[in-house]
């Protein structure tokens, strides 16, 4: 490897921060809002007959992974996918009730809630205060 792709490869690398790591969870959460909308596009698109929706479905795909690709970058992929499919799955369910008439039952509420507490769960899970914490007592 040459001095110079050395040097550049360095320079393009920045230490994380804090709010380096709130941008990346708030791309990660566009991310997430791309992805309600890529799941309510297909849903309408009607196995992709649908000009309208299927374009939409297009264009909503590649915003989310454009979007999820930028967040993972500082988010442990684990952890950045589990959000972002969590959200996808929670806006699917809300607006496929609204826009498709589906049935969001009790029981189905109380699961998302459940996905809801997990995607919680997970970003203070990649607190700086609780990572450091942890890590400081490992030590």
């Amino acid at each position: 490897m040459s001095t110079q792709a050395r040097v550049s490869d360095s320079e393009t690398t920045q230490p994380e921060t804090p709010a380096r790591n709130t941008r990346a969870w708030l791309v990660l959460l566009l991310a997430g809002a791309f992805e309600i909308g890529y799941a309510v596009s297909v849903g309408g698109s009607e196995g992709f007959t649908v000009l309208a929706w299927s374009a939409s479905a297009v264009v909503f795909f590649l915003l989310t992974l454009f979007a999820l690709s930028v967040a993972l970058k500082s988010i442990d992929v684990g952890i950045g996918y589990a959000v972002w499919a969590g959200i996808g799955s929670i806006g699917a369910a809300v607006f496929g009730s609204i826009l498709f008439d589906e049935q969001l039952t009790v029981l189905r509420a109380v699961w998302l809630a459940v996905i809801i507490g997990g995607v919680v769960w997970l970003k203070l899970a990649d607190s700086p205060k609780l990572t450091e914490g942890g890590a400081a007592e490992g030590r």
